[in-house]
């Protein structure tokens, strides 16, 4: 029961940031190995919450006292790329940081309101493709479809397209009822198929008289369709989902067409290129729509070796954007590498000298605990974990100075500001607040019954 609880920990976290899920869970897990020792001392659970909860409320104001403001300007980013390329250092794609964490800014750049400092995530479309290599991810200022032009022979790439979206099927009427067609003679055939041809032929005109170049449709269209619109010169794409329609009309300032009686200039929209790309042997196809008015609409096309290293970079990327917006919500941060908690720590040791009562206990464990994290990140990189926590609390104390974490990296200097290792201070002060309040309630459970099947 208590792993569930983690796990809903952890997306309690990914909603709200986006990035920290696995510290989260780290000190929720050292939390809770702290309560058990002071359980096991005799300590009544409602005021080692009480401790837990008075550490918890003094470590997120002493990280908004040692938090640093970055200043970013559209113009200067580097502190936007620094921030997600940290978020990237711990992931698959690492190698790749600097690539990865571009793509990222740049995409929550693009479908940002700077003004109301807000990111609408539903504009970004993560699109996988299996093939190529994992540095030829590529950022599209428009929208990419996982399909391909539906003749071989229209034309792959077409200069300022006006495109009509239709979500009619490109195809006769059927009846709703149950219907038989009796055909007797060679006559009759020749009738129904001239009458075929002309709502085909029908709704080809109106298409091309309406202007438009390029036609998406929601539904499929059938070969003498496809034919038709093939000899007409007018480029199609069929089976565009819903979801990509939408996004579609937004990008283009077109809008949905529901029939093919309602199909006007006015209703078309506009991009400056439509061209189709194919990838590897295999001649896998995507079409790209760029240059669209309402440029606010992008995607990113992630390629990989397999379908699972496409799925973390799409984690990681989604994790990078999520902190990119967090500082443009609120461009204050704190220093990582374990130096926040070891701080935090430092601080709450020293307020639990004037806390009187059984509480102090627990407002000590809650700095040992916060030590865990830097412990982690040490072992992880292969140091020794209790020598370097020892090294970074001397320094700490020594220097005063918040800055100073675990030298991950061996680069010489525990310097984290030099090293540009910093997240967000919301991230960190959710990180805190959650795992707390989680081991506040498991507290407060005195125990569990487990179902059997005796009665």
């Amino acid at each position: 029961e208590i792993g569930k609880l983690l796990v809903e920990l952890s997306k309690s976290q990914d909603d709200e940031i986006g990035d920290g899920t696995t510290g989260v869970v780290v000190l929720a897990g050292a939390l809770l190995d702290e309560a058990e020792k002071l359980l096991d001392k005799g300590i009544h659970p409602i005021r080692i919450a009480q401790g837990f909860e008075d550490a918890c409320e003094m470590a997120v104001k002493h990280l908004g006292d040692i938090a640093d403001t970055v200043p970013w300007s559209e113009e200067k980013l580097d502190a936007l790329y620094e921030t997600a390329a940290t978020t990237l250092g711990s992931k698959i794609i690492s190698r790749f940081q600097k690539q990865m964490s571009e793509i990222a800014v740049n995409a929550v750049l693009s479908v940002a309101d700077l003004k109301r400092k807000d990111v609408n995530f539903e504009l970004i479309k993560i699109e996988g493709k299996v093939g190529g290599r994992l540095e030829d991810t590529m950022l599209v200022k428009g929208i990419v479809l996982d399909k391909e032009i539906a003749h071989s022979q229209m034309a792959k790439e077409i200069k300022d397209a006006k495109i009509a979206i239709l979500t009619c099927p490109f195809e006769p009427p059927k009846p709703k009822t149950k219907h038989k067609i009796d055909i007797s003679s060679a006559e009759s055939y020749k009738n129904l198929y001239d009458r075929e041809q002309k709502y085909f032929r029908d709704m080809v005109k109106k298409c091309k008289d309406s202007g438009a170049t390029l036609v998406l449709c929601q539904w499929g269209f059938d070969d003498e369709a496809t034919h038709l619109l093939m000899h007409h010169k007018l480029p199609a794409v069929r089976w565009v989902g819903g979801v990509e329609i939408e996004l579609l009309a937004i990008a283009t300032d077109a809008r949905i067409v529901p029939r093919f009686e309602e199909l006007e200039s006015s209703k078309l929209g506009t991009a400056g290129l439509v061209r189709e790309i194919s990838f590897g042997t295999d001649n896998d196809k995507m079409v790209v729509i760029e240059d669209c008015p309402n440029s606010k609409a992008v995607t990113v096309l992630i390629r990989g070796g397999n379908q699972m290293i496409i799925d973390e970079a799409d984690r990681s990327l989604h994790d990078a954007m999520c902190v990119t917006r967090n500082l443009i919500r609120d461009n204050r941060i704190v220093y990582g590498g374990g130096a926040a908690e070891v701080a935090c720590s430092l601080k709450i040791s020293e307020y639990a000298d004037s806390v009187s009562g059984i509480e102090q206990y627990a407002v000590r464990s809650f700095a040992d605990a916060l030590e865990q994290i830097p412990i982690a990140l040490a072992a992880n990189s292969g140091l020794k974990p209790i020598p370097t926590l020892a090294a970074v609390r001397k320094a700490q104390i020594e220097k005063k100075s918040a800055r100073l974490g675990v030298d991950c990296m061996q680069r010489g200097t525990m310097d984290m500001k030099e090293q540009k290792v910093f997240e967000t201070l919301i991230g960190k002060q959710q990180q805190m607040l959650l795992a707390t309040q989680l081991v506040r309630m498991i507290l407060k459970i005195d125990d569990i019954i487990q179902p059997s099947d005796k009665f």
